[in-house]
C-alpha cells in the first residue's frame, strides 16, 4: 500500500452532517407552509422531495440543470406531486414562488441544523497533521462557507474548491484537474515537488460524485460508505471503503507502513 501525500475531501455527509440538517430543516418547513393541508404525511412529503432532491443534484453534477432550477425544482416538483402532478400548476407563477420561499428558507435552516458527522472533529485535525487537505464540494457557496466557518476545522484545511465558484461539477474530471492545480500551487509555496494523481486519495460519501469521479481522474477512492451493503457490492468498486471516519486513521497508518 502506497503513502499519499494530500486528501481531497467531500464536506457534505462526508464531514458536516447533511442528511440530518436536512431532515430537521424539512421539518420545520412542513410546518411552516401547512403541507399537511397538500395531503401528505411528513414522511410522504419528505420521501417526495428526498428522492427528486437526490436525482436533480446527479444532474447538477453532470452540468445538465443550473442552481437556480435545482433550487426551485426540488420544492416544485414534490409540491405538485402530492397535488396530482398537473403541468398546469408545474407552470404556476404563484406554486414557483412558493417552492423559491421554500428553497430559500430551507439553506437558512439547514446551516441554523448544522452538525458535524461523528468523529469529525478528532479525524480531521489528526489528518491535517499529516497531509494538506482540500476540500471539494459541490455545494452551494453561501452555505458552505457558512459551515466551514462555523464548524470549528476551517483551520485545517489549505484549500476550498467549490464548483460553484470555479464553474464545474464532481464528477468531471476538468473539476479535480483544477483541485490538483490548486494542490499542485499550494505544495509549491512549502517548496516541495507537485503533485501527480498518484499522490492523491480522494474521501467522500457519494460514490456518484465523489468516488466515480476520482476513478475517472484516476485518483485513488476511499468510499466512506452508508452500510455493509455497500461494502460488499462488486458493481461499485472503489480502492477502499470504510464505513465511518474513524476507520480512515488506521487504513491510512498501513498505506504508510
Amino acid at each position: 500500500m502506497k503513502e499519499y501525500k494530500a486528501i481531497f475531501i467531500d464536506w457534505d455527509d462526508t464531514i458536516g452532517d447533511w442528511s440530518s440538517a436536512a431532515l430537521a430543516a424539512q421539518k420545520d418547513i412542513y410546518a411552516k407552509y401547512s403541507l399537511s393541508e397538500f395531503g401528505c404525511t411528513f414522511g410522504e412529503w419528505f420521501s417526495l422531495y428526498h428522492d427528486h432532491n437526490n436525482l436533480l443534484w446527479e444532474q447538477y453534477g453532470r452540468s445538465e440543470i443550473s442552481k437556480e432550477y435545482l433550487q426551485r425544482d426540488r420544492f416544485l416538483h414534490p409540491l405538485v406531486t402530492a397535488l396530482g402532478g398537473s403541468e398546469v400548476l408545474m407552470q404556476s407563477a404563484r406554486f414557483q414562488s412558493l417552492a423559491d420561499n421554500m428553497g430559500s428558507d430551507f439553506l437558512q435552516l439547514t446551516n441554523k441544523y448544522f452538525s458535524l458527522m461523528p468523529d469529525a472533529e478528532t479525524v480531521i485535525p489528526a489528518l491535517a497533521e499529516r497531509y494538506p487537505l482540500t476540500v471539494v464540494s459541490n455545494g452551494f457557496q453561501e452555505v458552505q462557507y457558512y459551515k466551514l466557518m462555523h464548524s470549528g476545522l476551517r483551520q485545517h484545511f489549505e484549500n476550498v474548491i467549490l464548483s460553484e465558484e470555479i464553474g464545474v461539477q464532481k464528477p468531471s474530471v476538468r473539476f479535480f484537474d483544477i483541485a490538483l492545480d490548486t494542490a499542485n500551487l499550494k505544495r509549491r509555496e512549502h517548496n516541495l515537488p507537485p503533485l501527480t494523481t498518484d499522490d492523491i486519495l480522494m474521501i467522500g460519501d457519494s460514490y456518484t460524485s465523489d468516488i466515480k469521479g476520482a476513478i475517472a481522474a484516476h485518483i485513488d477512492q476511499l468510499w466512506l460508505c452508508p452500510d455493509s451493503e455497500a461494502m460488499t457490492d462488486d458493481s461499485r468498486p472503489a480502492t477502499y471503503k470504510v464505513i465511518g471516519l474513524n476507520k480512515i486513521l488506521p487504513l491510512l497508518e498501513n498505506c504508510r507502513s
